[in-house]
């Protein structure tokens, strides 16, 4: 949740640096102001990546950046990378029925719909799969409500749930870490992985062990908020 220019002096802050630095503030950016939150319609959209492909993909790419580490595809080789997931042995609709069940607050602010689709490149490729798309765009779209990372876990929980002893997640060199799972990697611990393959987790555990550092972030990144 910060620009480019707003991480630029937390880095400085946090790791002592010594540079002249300077941020040109944006004019009339409004990014928690509707309907564009951040992105005003008139503007196009230029792909700051190959799988970057809209504003959809970059809300939803907090959570959906963890499918990385799993053997679900994101979608590379379609139209519409990393605002969905899926595989050819797992039931869309299921799981979101099970996501439904397991934790339905953290479904909320977003339409999420089953589909089928076949990746052209990457994981799975060339196989139709079962999946799930996130729609965090148009009318269903609740940008306060919108909790990406919460949706994608419990997208892994619901999966866990209907397939206990599915190959979830992917074991290979990642960000040029060679000891650690991706998905650890990702997300700075094993803690989401434990959570996800815990039969006994509940949503409320994922919560109180997120929410501390959550809270400290928030509270840390305040004095250099420019928006």
């Amino acid at each position: 949740g910060m620009t480019l220019g707003e991480m630029g002096a937390w880095f400085i802050d946090q790791f002592n640096l010594d540079v002249a630095y300077r941020v040109i503030a944006m004019e009339g950016w409004a990014p928690d102001a509707a309907p564009a939150y951040g992105w005003p319609p008139e503007r196009v959209w230029i792909n700051p990546s190959p799988n970057a492909a809209n504003v959809n993909m970059a809300r939803a790419y907090a959570g959906t950046v963890m499918l990385e580490g799993t053997t679900l595809s994101e979608g590379r080789g379609t139209t519409r990378a990393l605002e969905l997931f899926g595989a050819p042995d797992i039931d869309g609709k299921a799981v979101i029925a099970e996501m439904r069940r397991i934790a339905p607050a953290w479904t909320a602010g977003c339409t999420l719909r089953d589909f089928w689709f076949q990746p052209t490149f990457h994981k799975h490729v060339g196989h139709l799969c079962s999946g799930v798309f996130i729609h965090a765009e148009g009318a269903g779209y609740d940008h306060a409500a919108f909790r990406p990372w919460r949706l994608q876990a419990l997208g892994f929980k619901a999966i866990r749930s209907l397939y206990p002893d599915y190959e979830l997640w992917r074991d290979f060199p990642y960000e040029y870490e060679f000891e650690k799972l991706a998905i650890d990697v990702i997300n700075g611990g094993p803690g989401l992985r434990a959570w996800v393959d815990d039969a006994g987790a509940a949503p409320g555990d994922l919560d109180a062990a997120a929410g501390a550092d959550e809270a400290a972030w928030v509270a840390m990144r305040e004095r250099f908020l420019l928006y």
